[in-house]
Protein backbone atom coordinates (compact mmCIF):
# COMPACT_ATOMS: atom_id res chain seq x y z
CA UNK A 1 0.00 0.00 0.00
CA UNK A 2 2.87 2.54 1.07
CA UNK A 3 4.70 1.35 -1.78
CA UNK A 4 1.33 2.41 -4.24
CA UNK A 5 1.09 5.81 -2.73
CA UNK A 6 4.60 6.56 -3.31
CA UNK A 7 4.77 5.28 -6.78
CA UNK A 8 0.94 7.52 -7.61
CA UNK A 9 3.09 10.77 -5.97
CA UNK A 10 6.01 10.19 -7.97
CA UNK A 11 4.05 9.75 -11.31
CA UNK A 12 1.83 12.72 -10.47
CA UNK A 13 5.16 15.26 -9.85
CA UNK A 14 6.69 13.99 -13.04
CA UNK A 15 3.10 15.05 -15.22
CA UNK A 16 2.81 18.23 -13.33
CA UNK A 17 6.50 18.68 -13.72
CA UNK A 18 6.29 17.84 -18.11
CA UNK A 19 3.15 19.83 -18.05
CA UNK A 20 4.71 23.01 -16.80
CA UNK A 21 7.90 22.73 -19.23
CA UNK A 22 5.52 21.85 -21.94
CA UNK A 23 3.76 25.33 -21.53
CA UNK A 24 6.69 26.99 -21.07
CA UNK A 25 7.80 25.88 -24.60
CA UNK A 26 4.78 26.62 -26.07
CA UNK A 27 4.57 29.62 -24.96
CA UNK A 28 7.96 30.88 -26.02
CA UNK A 29 7.53 29.04 -29.83
CA UNK A 30 4.29 30.59 -30.28
CA UNK A 31 5.72 34.19 -29.03
CA UNK A 32 8.45 34.09 -31.17
CA UNK A 33 6.60 32.89 -33.97
CA UNK A 34 3.92 35.96 -33.35
CA UNK A 35 6.47 38.76 -33.60
CA UNK A 36 8.79 36.87 -35.81
CA UNK A 37 5.73 37.06 -38.17
CA UNK A 38 4.76 40.46 -37.74
CA UNK A 39 8.30 41.49 -38.21
CA UNK A 40 8.04 39.90 -41.62
CA UNK A 41 5.06 40.79 -43.06
CA UNK A 42 5.61 44.14 -42.22
CA UNK A 43 4.94 45.97 -45.21
CA UNK A 44 7.49 48.53 -47.20
CA UNK A 45 6.61 51.49 -48.14
CA UNK A 46 8.55 52.47 -51.05
CA UNK A 47 8.03 55.67 -52.98
CA UNK A 48 7.21 55.20 -56.94
CA UNK A 49 7.40 58.14 -59.35
CA UNK A 50 3.96 59.16 -61.19
CA UNK A 51 4.54 59.23 -64.68
CA UNK A 52 2.01 61.90 -64.95
CA UNK A 53 3.23 64.38 -63.37
CA UNK A 54 7.52 63.83 -63.38
CA UNK A 55 9.52 66.16 -64.82
CA UNK A 56 13.02 66.41 -66.12
CA UNK A 57 16.24 68.38 -64.06
CA UNK A 58 18.92 69.08 -66.60
CA UNK A 59 22.23 71.52 -66.46
CA UNK A 60 25.75 71.34 -66.54
CA UNK A 61 28.51 72.61 -64.77
CA UNK A 62 31.07 74.36 -66.22
CA UNK A 63 34.66 76.10 -65.65
CA UNK A 64 35.59 79.79 -66.13
CA UNK A 65 39.01 80.86 -66.04
CA UNK A 66 42.38 80.16 -67.26
CA UNK A 67 43.22 77.57 -68.76
CA UNK A 68 45.42 75.48 -65.69
CA UNK A 69 48.86 74.16 -66.28
CA UNK A 70 48.98 70.78 -66.36
CA UNK A 71 51.04 68.53 -63.33
CA UNK A 72 53.07 65.29 -64.59
CA UNK A 73 53.03 62.44 -62.13
CA UNK A 74 56.58 60.77 -61.24
CA UNK A 75 56.26 57.11 -61.67
CA UNK A 76 59.83 56.64 -61.53
CA UNK A 77 59.53 54.43 -58.41
CA UNK A 78 57.77 51.74 -59.89
CA UNK A 79 58.96 50.71 -63.43
CA UNK A 80 55.74 48.50 -63.72
CA UNK A 81 54.03 51.47 -63.55
CA UNK A 82 56.07 53.51 -66.39
CA UNK A 83 55.84 50.12 -68.37
CA UNK A 84 52.13 50.42 -68.16
CA UNK A 85 52.16 54.29 -69.89
CA UNK A 86 54.64 52.54 -72.10
CA UNK A 87 57.03 55.82 -70.98
CA UNK A 88 54.86 58.04 -71.55
CA UNK A 89 54.19 61.13 -69.15
CA UNK A 90 51.19 61.05 -67.16
CA UNK A 91 49.59 64.11 -65.83
CA UNK A 92 47.47 64.60 -62.79
CA UNK A 93 43.74 63.97 -63.86
CA UNK A 94 42.18 66.19 -60.86
CA UNK A 95 40.67 69.59 -63.47
CA UNK A 96 39.64 68.45 -66.76
CA UNK A 97 38.16 71.03 -68.98
CA UNK A 98 36.70 70.28 -72.07
CA UNK A 99 36.25 72.28 -75.40
CA UNK A 100 33.16 74.01 -74.36
CA UNK A 101 34.63 75.16 -70.93
CA UNK A 102 32.63 72.01 -69.17
CA UNK A 103 33.84 70.39 -65.97
CA UNK A 104 34.18 66.65 -66.01
CA UNK A 105 34.52 64.86 -62.94
CA UNK A 106 32.50 66.45 -61.05
CA UNK A 107 29.63 65.15 -59.11
CA UNK A 108 26.11 66.66 -58.99
CA UNK A 109 23.36 64.92 -57.11
CA UNK A 110 19.72 65.93 -55.46
CA UNK A 111 21.10 66.50 -51.95
CA UNK A 112 17.76 67.77 -50.23
CA UNK A 113 13.74 67.13 -51.20
CA UNK A 114 13.74 63.63 -51.27
CA UNK A 115 13.93 62.86 -47.76
CA UNK A 116 10.47 61.65 -47.16
CA UNK A 117 10.72 59.43 -49.96
CA UNK A 118 12.27 55.66 -49.92
CA UNK A 119 12.88 54.32 -53.15
CA UNK A 120 13.02 50.54 -54.28
CA UNK A 121 16.49 48.37 -53.36
CA UNK A 122 18.69 49.47 -56.34
CA UNK A 123 18.29 47.24 -59.34
CA UNK A 124 21.25 49.08 -61.84
CA UNK A 125 24.32 46.35 -62.18
CA UNK A 126 27.56 47.10 -60.10
CA UNK A 127 29.86 50.10 -61.02
CA UNK A 128 33.10 49.00 -62.06
CA UNK A 129 36.27 50.61 -60.29
CA UNK A 130 39.30 49.76 -62.64
CA UNK A 131 43.07 50.03 -61.89
CA UNK A 132 45.17 50.65 -65.38
CA UNK A 133 48.13 52.19 -65.59
CA UNK A 134 48.30 52.83 -62.09
CA UNK A 135 45.77 54.91 -62.05
CA UNK A 136 42.02 54.41 -60.87
CA UNK A 137 39.45 54.60 -63.53
CA UNK A 138 37.19 56.27 -63.39
CA UNK A 139 38.33 59.16 -60.60
CA UNK A 140 35.14 59.73 -59.67
CA UNK A 141 32.23 57.42 -59.21
CA UNK A 142 28.53 57.52 -57.65
CA UNK A 143 26.16 54.87 -57.09
CA UNK A 144 23.60 53.65 -54.91
CA UNK A 145 23.07 52.68 -50.95
CA UNK A 146 23.74 48.86 -51.42
CA UNK A 147 24.48 48.48 -54.84
CA UNK A 148 27.67 46.36 -55.75
CA UNK A 149 31.08 48.13 -56.14
CA UNK A 150 33.46 45.61 -58.08
CA UNK A 151 36.98 46.11 -58.06
CA UNK A 152 39.58 45.40 -60.96
CA UNK A 153 42.93 45.33 -61.71
CA UNK A 154 43.81 45.57 -65.29
CA UNK A 155 47.56 46.21 -64.33
CA UNK A 156 50.92 43.74 -63.87
CA UNK A 157 51.73 45.30 -60.98
CA UNK A 158 49.81 44.60 -57.36
CA UNK A 159 47.47 47.91 -56.17
CA UNK A 160 45.47 48.46 -52.84
CA UNK A 161 42.03 49.73 -52.99
CA UNK A 162 41.48 51.65 -49.21
CA UNK A 163 38.69 54.20 -48.91
CA UNK A 164 38.27 56.19 -46.46
CA UNK A 165 34.65 56.67 -45.26
CA UNK A 166 33.43 58.46 -42.21
CA UNK A 167 29.74 57.25 -42.98
CA UNK A 168 30.76 53.64 -43.79
CA UNK A 169 32.91 50.72 -42.78
CA UNK A 170 36.05 51.41 -43.77
CA UNK A 171 37.91 48.72 -45.66
CA UNK A 172 41.43 48.00 -47.48
CA UNK A 173 41.80 45.27 -50.17
CA UNK A 174 44.68 43.96 -52.04
CA UNK A 175 45.01 43.33 -55.61
CA UNK A 176 47.91 41.60 -57.06
CA UNK A 177 48.30 41.58 -60.96
CA UNK A 178 45.23 40.52 -62.80
CA UNK A 179 43.46 39.19 -59.90
CA UNK A 180 39.83 38.05 -60.43
CA UNK A 181 37.07 41.06 -59.22
CA UNK A 182 36.37 41.37 -55.91
CA UNK A 183 32.83 43.01 -54.55
CA UNK A 184 32.26 45.35 -52.24
CA UNK A 185 28.91 47.63 -50.67
CA UNK A 186 28.44 50.70 -49.06
CA UNK A 187 25.46 50.58 -46.71
CA UNK A 188 24.31 53.94 -46.25
CA UNK A 189 24.73 57.32 -48.36
CA UNK A 190 27.99 59.63 -47.90
CA UNK A 191 29.70 62.08 -49.92
CA UNK A 192 32.08 61.95 -51.01
CA UNK A 193 34.58 59.22 -49.93
CA UNK A 194 38.11 59.29 -50.81
CA UNK A 195 39.43 56.21 -52.24
CA UNK A 196 43.90 55.50 -52.19
CA UNK A 197 46.19 53.05 -52.89
CA UNK A 198 48.66 52.27 -50.11
CA UNK A 199 51.55 51.45 -52.71
CA UNK A 200 50.90 54.01 -55.03
CA UNK A 201 50.69 57.60 -53.57
CA UNK A 202 49.62 59.44 -56.41
CA UNK A 203 46.63 57.01 -57.14
CA UNK A 204 43.24 58.67 -56.00
CA UNK A 205 39.40 58.03 -56.56
CA UNK A 206 36.21 59.69 -55.35
CA UNK A 207 33.06 57.60 -54.63
CA UNK A 208 29.95 59.61 -53.87
CA UNK A 209 27.32 57.42 -52.48
CA UNK A 210 23.42 58.27 -52.40
CA UNK A 211 19.91 57.00 -51.82
CA UNK A 212 17.66 57.50 -54.77
CA UNK A 213 18.85 57.52 -58.58
CA UNK A 214 19.38 61.28 -59.32
CA UNK A 215 22.60 62.11 -59.47
CA UNK A 216 25.50 62.18 -62.04
CA UNK A 217 29.45 62.17 -62.47
CA UNK A 218 29.97 64.64 -65.54
CA UNK A 219 32.07 63.89 -68.47
CA UNK A 220 34.14 66.53 -70.84
CA UNK A 221 30.46 68.65 -71.99
CA UNK A 222 29.87 69.45 -68.10
CA UNK A 223 26.18 68.25 -68.46
CA UNK A 224 23.55 66.02 -66.54
CA UNK A 225 19.79 65.11 -66.99
CA UNK A 226 17.70 63.33 -65.06
CA UNK A 227 14.22 61.95 -66.02
CA UNK A 228 11.26 60.68 -64.33
CA UNK A 229 11.77 63.13 -61.15
CA UNK A 230 8.83 63.82 -58.96
CA UNK A 231 7.49 67.62 -58.53
CA UNK A 232 8.74 69.45 -55.56
CA UNK A 233 11.49 71.75 -54.29
CA UNK A 234 15.15 70.33 -54.43
CA UNK A 235 18.69 71.44 -53.49
CA UNK A 236 20.93 70.42 -56.24
CA UNK A 237 24.59 70.43 -54.69
CA UNK A 238 27.96 69.88 -56.83
CA UNK A 239 31.01 68.55 -55.64
CA UNK A 240 34.41 68.70 -57.45
CA UNK A 241 37.77 67.58 -55.72
CA UNK A 242 39.66 70.49 -56.39
CA UNK A 243 37.24 73.31 -56.47
CA UNK A 244 34.89 72.79 -53.78
CA UNK A 245 30.97 72.49 -54.06
CA UNK A 246 28.60 74.81 -54.95
CA UNK A 247 24.54 74.20 -54.21
CA UNK A 248 21.41 75.61 -55.73
CA UNK A 249 17.57 75.45 -55.20
CA UNK A 250 15.43 74.62 -57.76
CA UNK A 251 11.58 74.31 -58.65
CA UNK A 252 9.82 71.40 -60.48
CA UNK A 253 6.66 71.70 -61.53
CA UNK A 254 4.54 68.98 -62.16
CA UNK A 255 5.32 67.26 -65.74
CA UNK A 256 7.79 70.31 -65.37
CA UNK A 257 11.54 70.85 -67.05
CA UNK A 258 13.93 73.00 -65.28
CA UNK A 259 17.70 73.92 -65.51
CA UNK A 260 20.42 74.36 -62.89
CA UNK A 261 23.62 75.57 -64.00
CA UNK A 262 26.89 75.71 -62.34
CA UNK A 263 30.29 77.92 -63.24
CA UNK A 264 33.23 77.52 -61.22
CA UNK A 265 36.01 80.43 -61.77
Amino acid sequence: MRRSLVLAAALIAAGCGSHDKTETGLGAVAGGTASGTAASTAPVAYFHVDPTTAGTLSGSITFAGSKLAREAISMEAEQGCQQANAGKTVYNPAVLVGKKAGLANAFVYIQAGLEDKKFEPVKEPAVVLDQQGCMFLPRVIGLRAGQSLDLKNGDTVAHNVHPMPQNNREWNQEQPPHAPDVEHRFARPEVMIPVKCNIHAWMHAWIGVVDHPYFAVTGPDGAFDWKNVPPGDYTISVWHEKLGTQEQKVHLAASGTAAVNFTYR
